[in-house]
């Protein structure tokens, strides 16, 4: 009985001279295989993709998707890094390859960690998506470019004042009379 209270005494003195760890330290080694199981789960890198790789590949490129390697497949790191697959239009695709290791470091760099480690390069005719046009803005009244002009009288810095000048008409507009 008596060793059981200097165990547990012992482990709370233990306890009590260690510093505080940064949360990240602590829940790192748990949250690593479920994020690799998860992949991403927003959409940045293919929302973000004609930022990422600019404007030589936007137009010919597309991120289709994200390979993580399954359990085992590492080779001893503390993770794997994925393959990014590629889908591009055939020319384009020599030159790809051969900037492959900067638009890694690019993708690299726009996540925030080394989370791609090779690029997958597949030609296939791109997928176009339906781009939508916005509706056209209804003209303001008087009384509505009256009251905009007015609101907008304070503000001294025209690019400012032409800015919320636009985004004034655009609220304005989509609302009905």
């Amino acid at each position: 009985m008596a060793s059981d209270q200097r165990a547990r005494s012992g482990k709370k003195q233990q306890w009590q001279n260690r510093r505080p760890q940064p949360l990240a330290d602590l829940i790192g080694a748990a949250l690593t295989p479920l994020c690799r199981r998860r992949g991403f789960a927003t959409a940045d890198l293919v929302t973000a993709w004609s930022d990422i790789v600019g404007e030589r590949y936007a137009d010919t490129t597309q991120a289709e998707k994200l390979i993580w390697p399954r359990n085992g497949e590492d080779d001893g790191d503390d993770y794997a890094s994925a393959t990014l697959v590629v889908r591009c239009e055939g020319p384009t695709a020599l030159f790809l390859q051969h900037d492959a290791p900067q638009i890694i470091e690019r993708i690299n760099v726009f996540l925030g960690w080394a989370a791609i480690g090779r690029l997958k390069i597949i030609q296939r005719p791109l997928v176009h998506r339906a781009v939508t046009k916005p509706k056209p803005l209804r003209p303001l009244t008087a009384d509505e470019e009256r009251e905009l002009a007015a609101s907008l009288s304070g503000v001294d810095n025209p690019h400012l004042k032409a800015a919320l000048e636009r985004l004034g008409r655009a609220v304005q507009g989509t609302q009905p009379k």
